[in-house]
């Protein structure tokens, strides 16, 4: 996206791989929630994410040690201009379907129409940038962007997933199904059991499986996805060793709940690794489109209120640390820096709706003494909600005008979210909020996570060290009233959406990251969302019949680059 690739054009293998890692046996993962789709690529159902990448590829793939870079997977060249005008694509003429036949142009093309008119709201929004594509003979397709300003548009159209045109139904595409899809990839879904678990099998007759950037990867011949409708026996179930490996998220689990048999003699190995890119972040995320959190001083002061160092404290043994905005830990976030010439210079339209101590860096989120009732956050709070309209009538906050209570619902789906929401609604209970904390099962949630039927919610976004085009999926305007995306917020911002285009112009890396601290300073000032905690590292528990690379990629821990100890076998 910016510079050169890092690897020669005669690479051997992807550096975070082990060359010479066996082949087979079987990997299985162990999945929170449920599935009742195996078509990941359109909005209905809650699907099998795993699709794409093992069953479904792409013109490209990625290089996991760079910020941006895509090495060739199905295409074999790649051409464009300087000015990033155009694309054409030479596919690799090995490249074949599942089923025998050839990757052709066709293909290519009737994919790009297909996620156009019936994909996810983020691939519509990205395709329908192509002004003309055409098929330049068998193996080889042409898209022409007009006058569309987007130097990220030719490595999207790299990432597109392929379908064979002669076996996918336009006219049932958007509907959920647990038919696997007939991919190009090394996998074939071949068992199905509804709601519980799908079965991938290596497909030996697999095309790119001596390509350089395959090399090291899909290691294993069965790969099982068995899914858990709780998240403690989810992981009961991994003690028991019902599947091979998990990425902790829990502070307490990790520090306290590894105390059983098989981890004290080594049989489940613990491991601990610091990505290059931004940290993962939780947030509890205010649904502006809720007239209750449409004054942003009243989602200041609720910011105000939540008291990270009683839970981190409490809950996280101290392992957490909290950030604003949305690029934690990398050097694209912009809280605590000062904002550089370029920065200025692009929120510079747009300086009424920045804070002047968000722009030179001396803002900071609130700090409590950790005691679970501290007074300097509380006076603050009901200030800012004094300012809005709002005085306590005995211990109840109401709008001074209509008389009503300040109220409104976080939803849940796991006991985590849960005891942060309730230890959140004691510190608003201090000052007069009465708030609902309501528990729904993983698809409901989803379902209304989709819908923006919500008050509150807690998520998290995951970021690259090449943010682009998703930011708009993420954040802007267009995306606010499309459901199906991931503006869970509501966010409609001219200084988000302009800088969100600026980002997309730049050629070169230092410009690059001006524009994104610049947008990480307006979605700051916007108050869309309380930052819970950042997550620092990865922790990954595992049986010791699965092997990893000693070496890890930037982007973490990569389970297509594992194999099978060779002489073990998963009970």
């Amino acid at each position: 996206m910016h510079g050169t690739p890092a690897l020669p054009a005669n690479f051997a293998q992807m550096p975070y791989v082990n060359p010479d890692a066996p082949k087979g046996g079987r990997i299985i993962f162990g999945l929170l929630g449920a599935f009742d789709s195996l078509n990941p690529f359109i909005v209905k159902g809650i699907a099998v994410q795993q699709v794409r990448g093992y069953v479904t590829e792409s013109l490209l793939a990625r290089g996991h040690d760079e910020p941006f870079t895509l090495y060739g997977l199905l295409a074999q060249t790649v051409e464009t201009d300087n000015d990033r005008t155009y694309v054409t694509f030479r596919l690799n003429p090995l490249a074949r379907f599942s089923d025998g036949k050839p990757v052709l142009a066709a293909d290519v093309l009737f994919s790009w129409q297909l996620m156009r008119d019936k994909g996810r709201p983020n691939h519509r929004l990205y395709y329908a940038k192509i002004e003309k594509a055409e098929a330049l003979d068998e193996r080889t397709v042409r898209f022409d962007f007009g006058g569309a300003k987007d130097r990220e548009l030719p490595l999207i159209l790299g990432l597109m997933p392929v379908f064979p045109k002669h076996a996918i139904d336009t006219a049932t595409f958007e509907e959920t199904s647990l038919t696997g899809l007939i991919g190009s990839g090394p996998y074939r879904v071949t068992v199905v059991r509804a709601g519980q678990s799908v079965t991938l099998t290596r497909n030996p007759d697999y095309w790119g499986r001596d390509l350089p950037i395959n090399r090291g990867v899909w290691n294993f011949d069965e790969v099982r996805l068995d899914y858990y409708r709780e998240a403690n026996g989810a992981f009961e179930a991994f003690k028991r060793g019902l599947y091979d490996f998990r990425i902790e998220n829990e502070p307490l689990r990790w520090h306290e709940g590894y105390d059983f048999a098989a981890a004290r003699n080594g049989e489940v190995v613990r491991d601990t690794v610091k990505p290059g890119t931004p940290q993962p972040s939780e947030y509890l995320i205010f649904n502006t489109r809720r007239p209750v959190f449409a004054d942003i001083r009243v989602r200041q002061a609720l910011t105000l209120l939540f008291d990270f160092e009683w839970i981190n404290r409490n809950y996280f043994f101290d392992l957490y640390a909290r950030s604003a905005g949305f690029f934690a830990g990398s050097e694209l976030s912009a809280y605590t820096r000062p904002a550089d010439a370029r920065e200025k210079t692009l929120l510079a339209p747009y300086a009424a709706s920045i804070r002047p101590d968000i722009m030179d860096g001396s803002y900071r989120l609130p700090v409590t003494d950790a005691s679970g009732r501290d007074r300097v956050s509380l006076r603050a709070a009901l200030t800012l909600l004094a300012q809005a309209g709002y005085q306590l009538d005995g211990t109840v906050l109401r709008q001074k005008a209509s008389r009503k209570p300040l109220t409104f619902e976080i939803l849940v789906t796991t006991r985590d979210q849960e005891r942060i929401a309730l230890a959140y609604s004691r510190d608003l209970k201090r000052a007069g909020i009465d708030v609902s904390v309501r528990a729904v099962d993983g698809v409901q949630f989803d379902q209304r996570r989709l819908a923006f039927d919500f008050d509150m919610i807690q998520n998290r976004w995951d970021q690259s060290l090449s943010p682009g085009n998703e930011q708009a999926f993420y954040w802007g305007s267009a995306a606010a009233d499309n459901q199906g995306t991931r503006n869970y917020m509501g966010a409609k911002s001219p200084a988000v959406d302009a800088m969100i285009a600026a980002l997309l112009k730049e050629r070169e890396q230092t410009a690059f990251v001006s524009a994104v601290r610049a947008l990480d300073r307006a979605l700051i000032s916007g108050f869309y969302a309380i930052p819970l905690y950042n997550v620092q590292q990865q922790w990954l528990a595992r049986w010791n019949r699965i092997e990893r690379p000693r070496v890890t990629a930037v982007s973490g821990f990569l389970p297509e680059t594992w194999w099978s100890k060779p002489g073990t076998k998963a009970p």
